[in-house]
């Protein structure tokens, strides 16, 4: 048996919304009047049914399938366009460096590292506030 264009609908979203069903309720479904708890349930609901299981199955095989790219074959490709800049009649050096940047990020060599630091260099100064001190702090704000 077939599934009902909300149940379609569902699914498509579901994939879209990166696997979060309730937002794919959401979309799918009038949920105007719902409380989240019952739009969560619902959702639930939809994901235990045996044929909206199998069609997000395969909307996920479709989505990895099209979009085939992992870091190696991202690597081979940084790779090549590397060796096509030093190789050219005339080398494109800036191209070169661009992709062996690609290829440090890509494998995590290139961290970024931030370092904070409070007044004149020294610590960061932490403070502890409750609910109402920062309610008045943020009345008072000016900005």
């Amino acid at each position: 048996m077939a599934l009902t264009l909300k149940q379609e609908a569902f699914c498509q979203a579901y994939i879209e919304n990166k696997g979060n069903a309730s937002e794919a309720y959401r979309v799918a479904y009038a949920t105007g009047k719902m409380k989240p708890e019952t739009i969560h349930v619902k959702a639930s609901e939809l994901l235990n049914d045996g044929k909206v299981t199998v069609r997000i199955s395969e909307l996920q095989q479709e989505h990895r399938d099209k979009h085939d790219v992992t870091v190696a074959s991202l690597l081979e490709e940084l790779e090549e366009a590397r060796k096509a800049a030093l190789s050219a009649e005339t080398p494109q050096s800036s191209a070169a460096v661009a992709a062996t940047m690609g290829k440090a990020k890509l494998t995590g060599l290139d961290k970024q590292i931030v370092e904070l630091t409070g007044k004149n260099g020294g610590a960061v100064q932490v403070v502890s506030m409750s609910p109402d001190d920062i309610k008045r702090v943020m009345e008072n704000d000016d900005c």
